[in-house]
């Protein structure tokens, strides 16, 4: 059940990302779409610019120039008439129109010392409509008329016209000569910004075979697959003779910058469901390790327990036996053994207790002036006879210069009583422990050193969680709940100092212990 929640949360959480990152493709994919529109209608509205730019200019010249010569070199009128009559409505519908055709001959230095003939045609139309009405009370018919006359220049001709002898000049002109490179670079960027572009920009201009112009901004190698291409200059046909090519060396921080916000956003949110998922998987894994050690811790409990209250069952029946109560002594001896094991079994409760306590902030940690090193040998007298009893020895090199500090006298005492026992149960053989004291300006530093069977990497980051201890088969190879080292910790930290273990498989361990001195 366990694997098959994590493995649902896991296809969840990839599921989750997976939209999210399709989103965000979609978006930069869309936004650069948006952008390449942008640019061709930029670069469009350019090139249309330019092109007006120069059509205008070519047909302000002539006007000019016929303006100057004043008369027509050759005029022609003429005229058309289109009558049409309904007998039915009885009306009469006449249109008419009068043409002047003035040739203009321009000067030879104006296109290369060609003759040039520019024709200028105005006209003027005329309409007249007359119905014939018939009314009941009269003898003679009456007669209404609708009459319309306008005079019109013919400027979309003039317009063509112009575009043609344009086109003619332009064929003996040069790209350079007929835009600057300032005015193509500011041309484009007036477009740009109009679309909300502000972004650098290279430009070349090539002709229609491929080939390079000198108008170009600096140094400008042409890359097919990242610029973009617009005609700068067509004819009246359509016929397109160069192209611009527009590079954005930064293209994609506009495109990134337009979606920032909400793809800022998104992996925000990306990032919260990652955090919150792997904290979900972490208590997970943590609550079933937690498990798994109170079930181990349980059945040590047992084990523990189960020693002690078979001992006693069995000291109370001999006791009871009528042979044991006449026999003081050995009734003082079960006595005594009942009382060991009643004091085991209290002890090992009294350690679970405390932790409890220490968990909910109950322990009274009130701190008085203490001498650490008086406290270190009181804890050295508590363990005095399970060394003497495995034939091992404590050896002591104090070299602290300070060694009053504020402390709780018990606890302190209590923490320093559980390392010298767990390095007494770690050792195999007569175990030999030397502690070490020195001082600084600010804190007193202790150090057990034992020689006993040491620990792998692993096992010292876990040493000082509860419930903890390092298995080898059997739960049971080593006594005790996994408690005292966690006690250890939760007084030290109390106390506002640290303990760090260094250790190595075989060769034993040193537990370091720093405390603030007054």
């Amino acid at each position: 059940m366990f694997i098959l929640i994590v493995v649902l949360m896991s296809v969840s959480l990839i599921g989750i990302i997976a939209v999210q990152l399709y989103w965000i493709n979609n978006a930069v994919e869309s936004k650069k779409a948006q952008f390449k529109n942008d640019i061709q209608k930029s670069l469009g509205a350019a090139s249309e610019r330019i092109n007006e730019r120069e059509q205008a200019e070519f047909q302000k010249k002539i006007e000019n120039l016929i303006a100057k010569k004043g008369l027509a070199d050759k005029a022609e009128l003429k005229s058309y008439l289109i009558q049409q009559i309904d007998t039915t409505t009885k009306e009469k519908i006449t249109f008419g129109g009068t043409f002047l055709e003035e040739n203009f001959k321009l000067p030879t230095d104006f296109l290369n010392n060609d003759s040039i003939i520019y024709k200028r045609v105005t006209g003027k139309k005329d309409f007249f409509k007359a119905s014939l009405i018939k009314n009941v009370d009269s003898y003679f018919p009456k007669l209404t008329e609708e009459k319309y006359s306008f005079i019109k220049a013919y400027s979309n001709f003039d317009k063509l016209q112009a575009i043609e002898l344009l086109n003619d000049v332009n064929r003996r002109k040069l790209i350079h000569e007929r835009i600057s490179n300032n005015e193509l670079n500011r041309t484009i960027k007036e477009q740009l910004v109009k679309r909300n572009i502000r972004l650098d920009f290279k430009y070349g201009v090539y002709s229609i075979d491929g080939l390079a112009t000198k108008l170009k901004s600096g140094y400008y190698t042409i890359d097919t697959k990242e610029s973009f291409k617009y005609p700068l200059f067509y004819d009246s046909q359509g016929n397109v003779s160069y192209n611009l090519q527009v590079t954005f060396p930064n293209e994609n921080d506009h495109i990134l910058s337009g979606i920032s916000g909400i793809l800022l956003l998104s992996l925000f949110f990306i990032f919260i469901i990652i955090l919150a998922f792997s904290s979900s998987l972490y208590q997970l894994i943590r609550q079933k390790k937690i498990s798994e050690i109170k079930t181990d811790f349980i059945n040590n409990m047992t084990h523990e327990f189960k020693t002690p209250i078979a001992t006693i069952n069995l000291a109370l029946d001999s006791i009871r036996n009528p042979k044991i109560l006449g026999d003081d002594e050995k009734v003082l001896r079960y006595v005594e053994m009942i009382r060991q094991e009643n004091k085991r079994m209290h002890s090992q409760v009294e350690n679970v207790l405390r932790i409890s306590r220490l968990e909910k902030n109950q322990i009274d940690l009130s701190t008085e002036t203490i001498d650490i090193q008086d406290t270190i040998e009181d804890a050295i007298s508590h363990v005095s006879l399970l060394v003497e009893d495995r034939k091992g020895t404590v050896n002591m090199h104090f070299e602290a210069l300070e060694t009053e500090l504020p402390g709780n006298q018990f606890h302190l005492t209590n923490v320093i009583v559980n390392m010298l026992e767990n390095a007494i149960k770690y050792s195999v053989g007569a175990p030999i422990i030397n502690i070490y004291t020195s001082s600084s300006t600010k804190f007193f530093i202790f150090k057990i050193k034992d020689k006993g069977i040491g620990m792998s990497k692993i096992v010292q980051k876990q040493a000082f969680n509860k419930f903890y201890r390092e298995q080898k088969g059997n739960i049971h190879d080593v006594k005790g709940h996994g408690l005292g080292l966690a006690y250890v910790k939760e007084i030290i930290e109390k106390h506002h100092g640290s303990v760090i273990i260094e250790s190595e498989k075989g060769k034993g361990s040193v537990f370091t212990v720093k405390l603030p001195l007054i």
